[in-house]
């Protein structure tokens, strides 16, 4: 009987040790998720793999549709490896990039290459390094700031680190995507019109490696009710805060002509005025100068 005892007590003792929580059967439920989870993300993976790099898929990483976002909120390896996935439906040849006076690593125009990198390099010296909003604007119409801006973010996208998006901000005469020969059906106002409009159909790949353009848009009525919009402000903090890596340069109306770039420069990080060599006088250019926050304001480019 003592045996009997003995071998009932320990049988007890097995019993108490093990789980008693009924739904968990002695399993790790949580490690059960977790490894479902990993398999879940394993089968994920093989069908990016299987079905390729969708062309949106970086424009979709941009800023979600909700526009949240927060600090530390991105992690430059996941950045690093969009950069990589960033594919371009069509690439641009050097002759046409040639024709259409953009700049590119391997042109043989070296002095205009040179220009716009030691504009970059200057323009990061006052950022510290970091990524940045910045306008564009001319001093006058045809002073050239569609051309400063586009090879602007272009130098941007020399780095096979960082990426370069350029907004297309001249609602009145807006001339980016016919530069670049795309067929945009919508864009920013578009965006900034609808609340639940997805900011992947507004980004285009511009056949340029990690440049990327968001056209005006079909709605260009009252551009200024457009920049004035909490909508906008929001959609400018996103896209800078959301990937360090990316700069973005936004190609507005002449200063002299509307308040689009004195509106946008109080929002973006910086202001840039382009003067048209020999087009108008020094007093002009000093009062276009003039009418950008000064603290925002980096400098004039004098093109011809």
């Amino acid at each position: 009987m003592t045996e009997q005892k003995q071998d009932r007590e320990r049988k007890e003792m097995e019993a108490d040790v093990r789980p008693h929580d009924k739904t968990s059967h002695g399993i790790d439920v949580n490690g059960r998720e977790r490894a479902g989870d990993l398999e879940k993300q394993g089968r994920a993976s093989d069908s990016d793999r299987k079905s390729g790099f969708s062309q949106w898929e970086d424009s979709r990483m941009l800023v979600p549709s909700s526009l949240e976002l927060g600090p530390g909120a991105v992690d430059r390896y996941v950045i690093s490896k969009q950069i990589v996935k960033m594919q371009e439906p069509r690439r641009l040849t050097r002759d046409d990039m040639d024709e259409r006076r953009i700049i590119y690593p391997e042109s043989q125009n070296r002095a205009l290459v040179n220009r716009f990198r030691h504009l970059r390099t200057k323009l990061l010296e006052v950022s510290g390094g970091n990524n940045f909003t910045m306008v564009v604007s001319g001093a006058c119409e045809g002073a050239g700031t569609s051309f400063m801006a586009l090879n602007l973010a272009a130098a941007f996208a020399f780095d096979q680190s960082k990426t370069a998006l350029i907004i297309d901000c001249n609602l009145r005469n807006p001339t980016l995507h016919s530069q670049l020969d795309l067929a945009a059906e919508t864009g920013l106002t578009d965006f900034l019109e609808d609340s639940d409009y997805d900011i992947g159909r507004i980004i285009y790949p511009t056949g340029i490696p990690r440049l990327r353009l968001i056209p005006a848009g079909s709605q260009r009525e009252t551009p200024g009710e457009f920049f004035t919009s909490f909508r906008m402000k929001q959609f400018l903090q996103a896209i800078r805060r959301r990937y360090p890596d990316r700069f973005i340069v936004l190609d507005t109306s002449p200063i002299s002509d509307s308040p689009d770039a004195r509106i946008l420069g109080e929002l973006c990080d910086y202001s840039m005025l382009v003067v048209p060599h020999g087009r108008i006088t020094a007093t002009a250019a000093d009062n276009a100068a003039q009418a950008f926050n000064p603290k925002k304001f980096v400098g004039a480019v004098i093109n011809g």
